[in-house]
């Protein structure tokens, strides 16, 4: 009989756990926490923050477990086109609202992470271990298993590592005498504060989302309508420039940011938590694929190889598409294959969020011509596409990772865009 066995049960591990029941006869999922429902955990601490799943991710979501979409908008989850009823603002311009084909699903992450927990665990041979913790692995040239921290020993014909950003796999690899895989980094000190308030059918005049960019120097943030009509605000400054905890700073932070959206929901919205802080140092890439000889029977995956600045919404829909990845490799997976098709989705959202934050002087980092010349084009779609609802919904499309950050260079966009550009300074 074989098994796989996945190391984490958050959105990373429960995608892959997924797609390895299609090929293994039993997946035992390992999890470190407690599972108690949609309830914040200590192994995700972001999940106290606003996440956003880009439409690549829902549709992939759908892919794996039909009908969940509609499953979680009967629970409460609002569901809206991303730019109707949701407002994004970008350099403090907003991106006009027009019908995009791209869907915002408005749940919150512990609620997301248990209706696909629940669909996994209903897959016949898929059993969860909780409060259990991996301590290494066993094999030698060839991964057999994975020993606990509590001596326990599970033999596995593979063994995936979606522990997250803290991971040990590089720890671990080492001690049976393989190499570590090199690391990219790109720090931002991006600091955020985040707190839940009661919605009114009022606030926004009825919109269910606000994003607003941030920038060094400009604060930013996001406020999304969660199941059980509650706001989700989350405020965020870069560059050690954090949002404060005290709930009056916290409303004056909220006053600083370049439009009033998040500011009237904060000072005019009943509170129901206090306010909750989070760091991020920066992105974080292993380079997994650049090993010259991974151990069969070992893959990792989800922000264990890649985690990426949060403020781009990045990392659910990417761990989705490596397990897109990952079922491409079934039934016998080879670690080179794998890391070699995971990187694709990886490469993109990588070059698009560190470029974007390599813009900035402060942001440590080696910058090529041809980022540079990126750089300066895509400070011009901002405006673009605060007037023109072609340049928004490419914008969005790409955001969103349903369509390649080329498409933005696309004749006809970049001609928008240049249009407008010229526009702008023409009437200074």
């Amino acid at each position: 009989m074989s098994q796989a066995v996945v190391l984490g049960a958050g959105i990373a591990g429960l995608f892959a756990a997924r797609v390895l029941a299609e090929a293994y006869d039993r997946v035992l999922i390992i999890e470190r926490d407690t599972l108690d429902g949609a309830m914040p955990r200590r192994g995700v601490p972001q999940a106290r923050h606003v996440h956003g799943l880009m439409d690549r991710g829902r549709q992939i979501m759908e892919e794996l477990f039909p009908g969940l979409t509609a499953e979680l908008a009967a629970a409460g989850a609002p569901v809206t086109d991303v730019l109707r009823g949701s407002r994004w603002y970008i350099a403090g311009l907003r991106v006009h609202p027009t019908d995009t084909g791209l869907t915002a699903l408005l749940a919150s992450r512990p609620m997301l992470e248990d209706a696909i927990l629940t669909q996994v665990l209903a897959m016949p041979g898929v059993q969860l271990w909780q409060r259990r913790t991996a301590a290494g692995l066993i094999g030698d040239r060839a991964v057999t298993g994975v020993r606990l921290a509590d001596g326990a020993e599970v033999a596995a014909d593979l063994v995936v590592d979606a522990t997250g950003r803290g991971s040990r796999a590089a720890d671990w690899l080492a001690a049976l005498g393989h190499q570590r895989p090199d690391e990219e980094r790109i720090d931002v000190d991006l600091g955020y504060t985040s707190r839940m308030f009661r919605r009114k059918p009022d606030h926004l005049d009825g919109d269910l989302a606000a994003v607003v960019s941030t920038t060094p120097g400009f604060h930013g943030g996001s406020a999304i309508t969660l199941e059980g009509d509650r706001w989700h605000v989350t405020l965020s400054g870069m560059l050690g420039d954090h949002p404060p905890t005290d709930p009056v700073a916290f409303e004056q932070f909220a006053a600083t940011l370049p439009v009033p959206d998040l500011y009237e929901i904060v000072r005019a919205a009943e509170p129901l938590n206090d306010p909750v802080p989070h760091r991020f140092r920066g992105s974080l890439r292993r380079r997994y694929d650049r090993l010259p000889a991974a151990p069969r029977g070992f893959l990792v995956l989800g922000d264990a190889m890649s985690s990426f600045n949060p403020l781009y919404a990045q990392g659910m829909t990417v761990a989705a598409q490596q397990a897109l990845a990952l079922r491409e490799c079934l039934p016998d997976p080879v670690p080179a294959q794998f890391y070699r098709r995971a990187a694709v989705p990886i490469e993109i959202a990588w070059q698009m969020s560190t470029q974007a934050d390599l813009r900035f002087p402060g942001v440590e980092g080696r910058r090529s011509l041809r980022g540079r010349i990126v750089g300066a084009y895509t400070s011009r779609i901002p405006m673009a596409a605060h007037h023109d609802a072609e340049v928004a919904r490419a914008f969005m499309r790409t955001a969103n990772l349903t369509a390649p950050p080329t498409s933005l260079l696309a004749p006809a966009i970049a001609l928008r865009v240049l249009r407008a550009s010229s526009s702008e300074r023409s009437t200074r």
